[in-house]
């Protein structure tokens, strides 16, 4: 599997760009985003912007965010949060509070907070969704196999750090129809199998997803792939909207006790033409996550609302267009 900040190239090409950014000074950020956002009020905000702002911050007018730290005293580890957020925070003056938990989130803060993953079910206002983590999350390899030509089985390789992964590698780690097998500590040595980079399990028709501390890492690369992403409904998501995807549209669905999965590649094996249109379908959702100038003006006003919702920022631009 993939490092955190995978390759030691990336790794020194993020932090170069990242600390350069820094020697910026900040008013030529704000100048440059208050000139942005005078464009953006100048004509009709795009329908998918505005969808999204709203999905990912459903604070209303009136939301308060208590004794939280001010922008400038952001916390700094993990690092890649750190930087992935303050690349946007820049554009915004530095005495302005919000609240922020970096790490895997599977609850929701007590006020407003900008993080990287929420529940899907349930009462999350609170939980403001910002693209953290990125290079771990939203980087995948093009996958130039066509469903028909890869193996006709489904593949797992994972750490065993929840009921669900054990569960999965009890049931099927010695079962040879599937390759599936865990790589982190010792759960039961017969079913240690050894580690499958991405392109390695790319090369089976179906790939299981599960959900680990918080969202499962491999399901953005899976269905940016030509192989079925099969999964029980995602309980947790982030910037990449898992509470958006349907099953049987998007990706395969699998029971939460993982015991159907025979039976759904076999399924899929007599109607391949359905796991394409699934696939098809993945693929679609996808692409809404690849213009890097999209996703840095949604960025933008993910916080533009925050500030605006929570007071600190005049009623104005957010407030009108994007509160809902």
């Amino acid at each position: 599997m993939w490092h955190r900040l995978r390759s030691p190239v990336q790794r020194v090409a993020y932090y170069t760009v990242s600390i350069g950014r820094e020697a910026v000074p900040r008013r030529l950020w704000r100048r440059w985003w208050a000139k942005r956002l005078a464009g953006i009020e100048a004509g009709p905000l795009d329908p998918e912007i505005a969808e999204r702002v709203a999905y990912y911050n459903k604070l209303w007018p009136g939301a308060a965010v208590g004794e939280a730290p001010p922008l400038d005293a952001m916390a700094r580890r993990p690092s890649y949060y750190y930087y992935d957020l303050r690349q946007f925070a820049l554009a915004f003056a530095p005495h302005l509070r919000f609240a922020h938990v970096f790490g895997d989130v599977t609850t929701v803060p007590p006020v407003p907070a900008i993080v990287k993953s929420r529940p899907v079910d349930g009462a999350n206002e609170n939980s403001v969704l910002m693209k953290l983590d990125r290079l771990r999350h939203f980087r995948w390899p093009r996958d130039g196999g066509a469903f028909i030509d890869k193996k006709p089985a489904a593949v797992w390789r994972g750490v065993m750090n929840n009921a669900a992964r054990k569960r999965l590698v009890a049931l099927y780690g010695n079962d040879p129809r599937f390759d599936i097998g865990h790589v982190g500590a010792v759960f039961e040595s017969t079913m240690a199998k050894p580690r499958l980079t991405v392109r390695e399990q790319l090369a089976y028709r179906y790939v299981i997803s599960l959900e680990g501390h918080d969202v499962a890492t491999n399901l953005k690369w899976i269905m940016a792939s030509n192989s079925l992403c099969m999964m029980p409904r995602p309980r947790y998501e982030t910037w990449f909207m898992e509470g958006r995807l349907e099953p049987g549209v998007h990706y395969a669905e699998l029971r939460d006790d993982l015991g159907d999965l025979p039976e759904k590649v076999e399924h899929f094996e007599r109607h391949p033409d359905e796991a394409r249109r699934i696939i098809a379908a993945a693929h679609a959702h996808v692409a809404r996550f690849s213009d890097r100038k999209r996703e840095e003006l949604i960025s933008l006003l993910v916080l533009q609302k925050y500030f605006e919702c929570t007071g600190q920022i005049d009623p104005g631009f957010a407030s009108a267009n994007l509160c809902r």
